[in-house]
């Protein structure tokens, strides 16, 4: 009675071990749903990205406020007759 029970039991789990590690297991189906979860992640921070990067180019290419204020903070322009004043701040 004792030897059919264990074999049964022995075929159960070889007929369970493809399921949970094959190569289409449950461990390779979760290892995969956590990957996409970071990929997606991952995707929304750089179409952010691309969105902002997207706008201050259309804004260079239409508009010349935005090259006006890149050209006063970056390379410290100044319009004719303009005083130009800085601040500095206390630490």
């Amino acid at each position: 009675m004792r030897w059919p029970v264990l074999l049964l039991l022995l075929l159960v789990l070889a007929l369970q071990y493809p399921l949970w590690f094959g190569k289409g297991g449950w461990f390779r189906a979760w290892e995969a749903e956590r990957q996409l979860v970071e990929q997606q992640a991952l995707n929304r921070k750089l179409e952010q990205r691309n969105a902002g990067l997207d706008a201050e180019i259309r804004d260079l290419k239409t508009g010349t406020e935005a090259i006006e204020e890149r050209a006063r903070f970056e390379l410290g322009l100044t319009k004719p007759d303009e005083i130009f004043v800085q601040v500095p701040q206390k630490r």
